[in-house]
This record gives C-alpha cells, structure tokens and sequence, in this order.
C-alpha cells in the first residue's frame, strides 16, 4: 500500500505545475492533501477525479483558503468530513476514509506563522483534537494520520533550529504537544522509525534561497498507529519537480488495502 501526503498551497497551482500527471504516475494508492486553497466549484473534472482516482474534499467555507482532501484508488466504505467542531471544520481540516479497520486521514493543522491571533487558534486546535487523538489511538484500528502538523518536533527536523526556538512551528509547548503524540498516545513518526539520522525535510520558506540551500523543516508527517507504522518499508520526499513550497512524503507500507 503505497500512501502520499503533499500540502499543495493551492490545487489549481499545483495542478498547474504538474501535480496530477505525477500523481497518476506515483503508484499510489491514496493520496492526502492540505490546502486546496478552493471551493468545489474551482475544481476541474480532472481535479476531482484524476485517472483512476476518486477524489473525496473537506472545502473551507473561506474562499482561497485552507481545505484538505483525499484521492483514492479504491472507494472507501465511509467517508468522515470534520471533527465536529464547528469552529475547526469550517476552516475544512480533517478528512477521514476507512476501509474494513483502516482509516486514513489527512489533517492540516493551522499554522500559528501570522501573528498571536493565529498561534492562539493553533493551540486551541490542539487542545480540541487532543481527544480525538486518543480515541484514534485507542479504537483498536488500524490508523495514519497524514498532513502538515506545522511543526517540526526535534533539532533534526529544521536546518536553523538554533534561530527558531521562539517561533511558531518550534516553540516548547508544540514540540511538547507532539511529542506527546508519539510519547502517551504511541503512535509513530513513520519518517523517523525509518530513518532516524536522516532530516527528510518537506517544507522550505520562500525567502532567500532556502530551496536551493536545502534550508528547510520537516512539518509534514505520516502519523500511525503501531502495528501499521511497523509494517512501513520505505519512505520518499519527491523534489525533482516542484508542485509547492512542500514536497510529497510517500511510504510504502506491506499493508493490504
């Protein structure tokens, strides 16, 4: 089971650039995505359903803004939409597909970047999916949790960690937050079960040359659940096209879907 999550700071630009001829191309078998930066209207034919996909959105109710979606191969038996938190959900941050005792998710946690305001909505996000976190951890099911969780959780996950311990994204209360992820709840960072040296950065800032210097974070995660994480075999950061100022992380899991 081959799984991709790509933050595509707006689907009609990554589409633009290429992103759905690679995607069809990628051998996936789910495909999660943050910030559609649209409304169902805005999309194409081909961008709600690529060949031999079907695709399945949880929109904003803010126009060019936020949003997260699902590509699948094969149709799911259900297909959850929301927290149900209003609050949350119109910003369109949470989408659920399951099969049988499989649930794949794509989550786009706000970013705190823009000013206290926004920080002060990040952590009260947190805290409102605390709980769901617990019960995803608990149900019993087979889970990940794919998306931008905005922040990169230890030194190994940014290039400057040193320049950026008061800024959102690397603050201690974040960092902690979810360490607790991976500490009380015992779900895995796939990445870092796999490659525990190696930094597997998906985000660059668009200033300077941050790209090309390979100044980046790792803000992007495949999050899941012991048993699923154990049968990871390999993941990937694609860069040799440039769809976003993320890149898609694929995993291979020896997973039956």
């Amino acid at each position: 089971m081959r799984i991709v999550s790509a933050n595509l700071n707006g689907i009609r630009s990554a589409t633009n650039k290429g992103f759905l001829e690679w995607l069809v191309q990628s051998g996936a078998d789910v495909v999660a995505m943050q910030e559609l930066k649209a409304q169902a209207g805005d999309l194409t034919d081909a961008m709600r359903a690529p060949e031999g996909y079907t695709g399945y959105f949880h929109y904003a109710e803010k126009k060019g803004y936020s949003g997260v979606g699902l590509y699948c191969k094969r149709k799911p038996d259900a297909v959850i939409e929301g927290l149900g938190l209003a609050e949350f959900d119109a910003e369109g941050r949470y989408i659920e597909a399951q099969w049988g005792n499989l649930s794949v998710i794509s989550l786009y946690l706000p970013s705190g970047s823009s000013g206290e305001e926004r920080q002060t909505i990040k952590f009260a996000f947190m805290a409102a999916f605390w709980p769901h976190l617990e019960k995803l951890a608990a149900s019993g099911r087979d889970v990940v949790v794919l998306g931008d969780w905005n922040i990169a959780h230890n030194e190994i996950d940014l290039k400057n960690w040193k320049g950026n311990l008061k800024n959102s994204g690397f603050l201690p209360e974040e960092r902690a937050w979810i360490g607790r992820v991976f500490g009380d709840l015992k779900l895995v960072d796939v990445w870092r079960s796999l490659y525990a040296e190696q930094p597997g950065y998906t985000w660059w800032s668009n200033r300077g040359q941050a790209y090309a210097k390979d100044v980046g974070w790792r803000i992007d995660y495949h999050v899941a659940t012991p048993a699923l994480a154990a049968s990871a075999q390999a993941a990937s950061i694609y860069k040799a096209e440039k769809f976003s100022d993320h890149a898609p992380i694929t995993v291979d899991y020896d997973f039956t879907l």
